[in-house]
């Protein structure tokens, strides 16, 4: 019997897929003891290879199986079909980029073993000596309570809370939700440090974190379902700073329209000046490179406007308050 089911959501990413089921296909858990299955959020030929190749490379290893998801899109989805899937008491959450240490799953399963519902394990995410900005954002998930790129649950405790809230559509707090609510069922979660998941840097497009804002919209749907929890664990107050450099360009430009162009000038002076400190913040904490203070630059012009209107969509579609 299947000590634990390993479920890998994956969209279009191969490369990094092979890199993972190498990983995980490397454990030192009895093969027969777990399975791997693969939920392709983007079904094509080339993620049903790579789970062909590393079937056909490991004969006695374990089960891998292969699920394209079709009906919807986004991680929490591709998940709940992977672990409805699953044959396992206890089913493991990595993603298509990790690279799990050879000791995860045993690691895992020990602190399991307790009687704990849950258990968060250790992500491991290596840094140049002078990051990015867009870097340094990124290695935030090493610091983060409960991801799934690294945690262990209980088929029967998913059950109960019905998995993943699908309404959470890309890879943004759907993790965070999920955590929220088992702590609000008052499930027991341990954390296991020997549970290691290596989570390497990828290159990221100029500018990325411009297009990045629309996760905020889950933002206001975590808010909405778990404002107690929010504010105690992922923010203590609404985004004050981007308000105010949202409303003073805002002001600037109405003030403009009306004629007003003292006060406009004066409003967009103000603008450019928060704008200023915003971007002299995060450069002070990153790389002097070119291309960072480029990015920097672009970024800390359009973030604050860009994630106070992708927060009122959020709004508008969920009815929370401002989080």
């Amino acid at each position: 019997m299947k000590k634990v089911s390993v479920v890998v959501p994956t969209y279009r990413r191969p490369d990094l897929l092979e890199r993972c089921l190498a990983a995980l296909q490397r454990q030192t858990l009895a093969p027969g003891e777990y399975e791997i299955i693969v939920c392709d959020d983007g079904p094509g030929e080339a993620a049903r290879s790579v789970v062909a190749k590393a079937a056909a490379a490991m004969p006695g290893g374990p089960l891998i199986h292969y699920l394209e998801i079709r009906e919807t899109q986004g991680p929490a989805a591709a998940r709940n079909r992977g672990w409805r899937h699953a044959s396992a008491p206890v089913i493991a959450f990595t993603d298509d980029d990790t690279v799990a240490d050879p000791a995860w799953l045993a690691a895992g399963l020990a602190a399991m073993s307790g009687g704990a519902d849950a258990a968060t394990g250790r992500i491991l995410m290596p840094l140049p000596d002078r990051p990015s900005d867009i870097e340094l954002d990124a290695a935030g998930l090493t610091r983060a309570e409960f991801v799934t790129a690294n945690c262990f649950i209980r088929r029967s405790v998913l059950e109960s809370v019905d998995g993943f809230d699908e309404r959470f559509s890309m890879a943004w707090r759907e993790d965070s939700d999920l955590h929220f609510t088992l702590l609000e069922g008052g499930c027991r979660i341990v954390h296991s440090p020997g549970a290691l998941v290596v989570h390497p840097l990828r290159p990221m497009p100029f500018a990325a974190g411009v297009g990045m804002q629309r996760k905020v919209v889950f933002d206001v749907l975590l808010y909405r379902k778990h404002a107690r929890l929010y504010r105690e664990r992922i923010r203590r107050a609404p985004p004050w700073l981007y308000l105010f450099i949202s409303l003073s360009l805002a002001l600037s430009l109405a003030l403009a329209l009306t004629g007003a162009g003292g006060l406009a000038a004066f409003a967009l002076a103000v603008w450019g000046a928060a704008t200023l400190a915003f971007f002299l913040a995060r450069l002070r904490r990153s790389a002097p490179t070119a291309r960072n203070v480029g990015e920097l630059f672009i970024t800390s012009l359009l973030i604050p406007p860009l994630s106070i209107f992708w927060r009122l969509v959020g709004i508008s579609r969920y009815g929370a308050g401002f989080p």
